[in-house]
């Protein structure tokens, strides 16, 4: 039988069962990343157990890092408590091929896990002493774009951000607010230079990320709770830096499927653990092949080499045509139409959407038809062939179990990168009209139809979190299926496709305000709507 909690111990188990081990002393690489880290991790969710950590392991294994990542998280210590540090913050990667062979591997670069959140008096403490010591070279981060917000859909403060602001910056519990303590203390200790690299899902992320951490810097320099120099610091790409980045890997919730797969090779402890916020985690990640993370290389404290272990390094512009790519046309507005249409026609996995004809011809149309023409080529990266690869390879892979319901979390601050952007395109285009747009317009409807929280059949569900959940669908209150009044289903949108806080811009002065409302109508005509809507402009 195989305990990962005591792998060490049964090396050679591990090895007759197919299993890659660490290549360097663990034990040596752990002492190292607690005594001086040079790596620390905010959020040791999936994508950071099925992404990040490879490549920390592989830099260890070529000896090319010999301290190990510090994993940090501030919202809950469920995970540290239930997942990380009964395996002595080791776990189980593995990797899904289309053929349904798996991978395996022990990775063990995680030196520690903390709850660093104010709340915790020790682990917070600790989180401090990681900040002020001068051998900490940069954070990543991997805790949704939600994670960066500090102002409401109204672009006001949020009440937590107003909160951390009007308290000293040891009290702040925004997960912002606690990084700008964080950077205060670093700054306190010495000014000590350090690379803050967000590798959240979202475009010109490192902007976004510098602007929260500054707000609520500033807050506190005007309110006397920091001197004028923090911001300084701050503002010193020679200090502190926050390189855009972009990531793709799909790194979904544990399967059932692939534990089931584990336990039959042998495996004791890798039951599914369902936390208390939704999220579900066990002592193995499951991931794709397929990978690709791109930095924007800029460390003030240097940094392992990190393209020797599969990180893509560049300039500012060529990260951003790449996320661009990537986020606004190649894979981010395909995935959230398949997560919004896969909801309300009562599908529980993205590789079956692939099987339906309909949705594919809907992504295509978004991917090939209305985003090629106008995304910038990064030159690292082909668009066609990433798209290519996406749909051929990637979603249809039936061992990745990505589930729409998933993907729709929090779609509210996604659809203004995954659509607005290319509808901004087709506005400022002397050739182009945004207007003339199809396939994004309906899955934009798609949403909205979504949001009334019953499926293409009659049939109520529930939809996925999202922290503007309750307000839109209060706007929303006054069409059900069945609504054909153009004045009623105008009325309840109008303050969502106008919303610039939601899509960047007012969909209505980019001519396509009327053209959603149009499509939702038609995707509430009644049972089967949705699906003989998608189908009337797919055939097309």
């Amino acid at each position: 039988m195989l305990s990962l909690k005591d792998w060490q111990n049964n090396a050679a188990e591990f090895k007759n069962a197919g299993v890659e081990l660490p290549e360097f002393d663990v034990e040596k690489v752990k002492e190292n990343g607690k005594n001086a880290p040079v790596w620390i991790h905010f959020g040791g969710g999936n994508l950071y157990r099925g992404f990040h950590s490879e490549i920390g392991q592989r830099l260890a294994n070529a000896g090319k890092m010999n301290a190990g990542i510090v994993v940090c998280e501030t919202l809950g210590d469920e995970i540290v408590r239930d997942v990380y540090q009964p395996f002595h913050n080791d776990f189980l990667e593995v990797v899904m091929h289309g053929d349904g062979t798996l991978d395996k591997r022990v990775i063990a670069v995680t030196a520690d896990s903390l709850f660093a959140n104010p709340a915790n008096k020790a682990g917070f403490a600790k989180a401090v002493g990681y900040f002020q010591n001068p051998a900490l070279q940069f954070t990543t981060f991997s805790i949704t774009e939600k994670g960066y917000a500090v102002k409401d859909s109204k672009g006001n403060l949020s009440a937590a951000a107003e909160q951390d602001i009007k308290n000293p910056p040891e009290q702040a519990r925004l997960t912002m607010g606690i990084v700008a303590n964080l950077l205060y203390q670093r700054y306190q200790a010495g000014a000590y230079p350090i690379a803050m690299v967000s590798t959240d899902n979202f475009s010109q992320n490192g902007l976004r990320f510098q602007e929260s951490i500054l707000t609520i810097a500033e807050g506190w320099v005007k309110g006397g709770r920091a001197e004028q120099g923090f911001v300084d610091y701050l503002q010193d790409p020679q200090k502190v830096s926050f390189p855009w980045s972009m990531i793709d890997r799909i790194t979904p919730n544990p399967s059932e499927s692939v534990e089931k797969v584990l336990e039959k090779d042998g495996f004791t402890d890798v039951k599914i653990y369902h936390s208390a916020r939704g999220s579900n985690f066990a002592s193995f990640s499951n991931t794709e092949e397929v990978h690709y993370l791109v930095i924007e290389d800029r460390f003030p404290n240097g940094r392992p080499p990190l393209d020797e272990a599969g990180v893509i390094l560049t300039d500012r512009e060529t990260v951003d045509k790449a996320d661009t790519m990537k986020v606004t046309t190649c894979l981010n507005p395909l995935h959230t139409a398949l997560a919004v249409t896969g909801c309300l026609l009562d599908y529980h996995a993205i590789s079956a959407e692939m099987k339906d004809a309909d949705l594919v011809g809907l992504i295509k149309g978004i991917g090939y038809q209305e985003g090629l023409p106008v995304v910038s080529d990064p030159g690292i990266i082909d668009p066609k062939q990433f798209i290519d690869e996406l749909l051929t390879k990637r979603l249809p892979n039936p061992y990745i179990p990505d589930t729409p319901q998933r993907i729709a979390s929090d779609t509210s601050q996604k659809v203004g990168i995954r659509y607005g952007e290319t509808i901004k395109k087709y506005v400022a285009a002397p050739d182009k009209k945004a207007a003339d747009l199809t396939f994004i317009p309906l899955a934009i409807a798609a949403w909205l139809r979504y949001l009334l929280a019953v499926d293409d059949q009659g049939k109520p569900f529930t939809p996925s979190p999202d922290p503007l959940l309750s307000e839109l669908q209060a706007q929303l209150g006054a069409i059900k299926l069945g609504t054909q009044d153009p004045a009623k289903i105008h009325e309840a949108v109008q303050g969502i496709l106008a919303n610039q806080m939601i899509f960047g811009s007012d969909l209505y002065q980019d001519g396509l305000g009327e053209k959603i409302e149009g499509l939702l109508q038609e995707m509430l005509a009644g049972v089967g709507a949705v699906r003989r809507t998608i189908h009337k402009y797919v055939a097309k």
